[in-house]
């Protein structure tokens, strides 16, 4: 995993339907075979690059419940 400044402004960038109005927000954005995730409160601050390979494992353990909230 690799953070880096948010260089991606022109990306599609999407939040999921389950956030609330408490501002705890990540959005997701894809690139090439890249998944870039950041803050919503913060949308040009960094950007976290994963490999889509990796966001399906976190998103697959997120659902077992094996990562917190």
């Amino acid at each position: 995993m690799a953070a880096e400044p948010n260089p991606h402004s022109k990306l599609v960038w999407r939040k999921s339907r389950a956030s609330g109005g408490s501002g705890e927000c990540v959005e997701v954005a894809q690139l090439d075979s890249s998944v870039l995730i950041r803050d919503s409160r913060d949308r040009s601050g960094t950007v976290l690059v994963v490999t889509s390979a990796q966001w399906l494992g976190l998103i697959r353990r997120t659902r077992n419940g094996e990562v917190g909230s």
